[in-house]
């Protein structure tokens, strides 16, 4: 019976080193399994951390970023608060320049007719003075004188005769003539001051006129300057949002860019 029974124990014996065998090897198999499954799990630990680093950092820049996006929304709005406030500048200089010019051409057109009732005046005077009784006293006297000349032509030729009533005679009409003369020194005479009184008088408008040009001169240089003051301020406004609108989209790009990296 021991013999019989002793074959089947070493099978037995056999079979079970063959499991230990089996599962030694089974078990080394799943240490190197183990092994690399935790290397691999370490490696996607790092890789963890490194992600989430990265997504911090990524985090921070998308805060900057949002900072920078509302001072530069700030400045836009800035910006745009100073544009309208220089378009409403540039419309009252606008509606006060056409003032000014309205004024000008107003005064340009009130001295046009002053110089005309001048003219009128001046052509109205000499007229008058043409008629009037002491001018045509004057053409007649300038032909009495012209008479006398003559006359007294006549007389030298008459003074050759020794006649004392011819001598007489001319004395008489020389006194007459002298009067006469006197009498056309002092109309000369007032003649000259009312001509002197007109000079003043015109000169004095002149120089109202001048001073009334050089005023309106004055407002319109200072428009101007305005003007080109307020141009060069929009070309630099202009400038700075095109800098600003760049630097916004530069940022918006670059929010893109986060975003796309978040969403990775």
């Amino acid at each position: 019976m021991a013999k019989q029974n002793s074959p089947s124990l070493i099978e037995v014996v056999k079979q079970v080193a063959e499991q230990q065998h089996s599962q030694a090897s089974e078990i080394e198999k799943s240490k190197t399994v183990l092994f690399q499954l935790q290397a691999k799990f370490q490696q996607l630990e790092k890789e963890m951390d490194s992600i989430l680093l990265e997504t911090k950092t990524t985090e921070r820049e998308i805060y900057l970023q949002d900072d920078a996006i509302e001072v530069t929304k700030y400045h836009c709005e800035n910006l745009e608060a100073q544009v309208r406030a220089l378009y409403s500048e540039n419309l009252k200089l606008r509606r006060d320049a056409e003032t000014v010019q309205e004024e000008f051409e107003m005064t340009f057109a009130r001295n046009n007719e002053y110089r005309e009732k001048i003219k009128a005046h001046k052509h109205l005077f000499w007229e008058t003075e043409s008629k009037m009784p002491v001018m045509i006293q004057l053409a007649k006297k300038k032909t009495v004188v012209k008479a006398l000349k003559t006359k007294k032509e006549e007389l030298m030729r008459d003074l050759q005769n020794p006649q004392g009533s011819v001598i007489k005679q001319v004395q008489e009409e020389i006194t007459l003539l002298k009067r006469e003369i006197t009498t056309l020194k002092e109309f000369i005479n007032k003649k000259s001051d009312f001509l002197e009184e007109e000079k003043k008088m015109h000169a004095k408008l002149r120089k109202e006129i001048e001073v009334q040009n050089k005023r309106y001169n004055a407002i319109l240089k200072r428009l101007h300057c305005q003007l080109n003051k307020l141009h060069s301020n929009k070309r630099q406004q202009h400038w700075n949002v095109q800098q600003l609108e760049k630097k916004a989209a530069e940022l918006r790009k670059c929010l893109g860019v986060v975003q796309l990296h978040s969403s990775i």
